[in-house]
């Protein structure tokens, strides 16, 4: 709900709207808790300080957007010759390095846009998923079924996100220390074996659909797991007397 000031700027003058919007916006606290956090940050910091100075923080989020959407591709083109799934990982790559060091490089430059980058980055790792579930399951690899679970896994679990980001000022970056750079690991392991067992358990049961319905095992659970405790957290915070 607006508060008096805001509808009071809403109809007097905008431009004092977007000045108050602009100074009273707070950044969330990053949770980060993932396997190889430690050990990423490290790189990323190291990359950011080596980075030339005409590379800025939307080059690398541009380039972690196109390699997700040629990921995608790349799977969809697996489906007629199994050495795009090689290719795959490279695009996964390259997308890890985009999407990880754009607001790396913005806070060791001190030029950060923090409503910018957050709404950016976010909105194109949506569209990007759209794309490389939407490759795996045009890819023969998974079943379209599976794909379709899989997405809208993410997307619950994002909801999720951005909504405790807004409520309790925390933005999770990982679930039970599991990170996007976690994922396309497993992701770029899953090609290599896929491109050796495209099927498992008596040549009957497609490796992608294994993987697909464990995953969607697993963001089930974190789902109902954090929205219980999300929701807990605030009943208490907010309790009525």
């Amino acid at each position: 709900m607006a508060s008096p000031l805001i509808d009071f700027c809403e109809q007097a003058n905008p431009a004092v709207l977007r000045q108050a919007r602009a100074t009273s916006f707070k950044n969330a606290q990053r949770v980060q808790a993932s396997f190889m956090a430690a050990a990423e940050k490290q790189v990323l910091v190291w990359l950011a300080e080596h980075t030339p100075a005409w590379i800025n923080s939307d080059h690398l989020t541009l380039l972690g957007f196109a390699a997700q959407i040629m990921a995608g591709a790349g799977y969809a083109l697996a489906g007629s010759d199994r050495r795009w799934l090689l290719v795959v990982i490279i695009f996964l790559a390259l997308n890890w390095l985009g999407d990880s060091l754009d607001g790396t490089l913005a806070r060791v430059r001190q030029k950060q846009r923090p409503r910018y980058g957050f709404y950016v980055d976010h909105i194109l790792d949506s569209f990007g998923s759209l794309a490389l579930m939407g490759g795996l399951a045009l890819s023969g690899y998974m079943h379209p079924y599976v794909a379709i679970g899989l997405l809208l896994g993410f997307l619950m679990l994002s909801i999720q996100s951005y909504l405790a980001t807004y409520t309790l000022g925390e933005f999770r970056l990982s679930f039970w220390n599991f990170g996007p750079t976690e994922l396309r690991i497993l992701l770029a392991a899953g090609n290599l074996a896929l491109f050796r067992w495209p099927v498992v358990w008596a040549q009957h049961y497609r490796l992608f659909d294994v993987g697909g319905v464990i995953g969607l095992i697993g963001m089930g659970l974190m789902l109902i797991f954090f929205t219980a405790r999300n929701t807990r957290r605030l009943y208490r915070e907010e309790r009525i007397r």
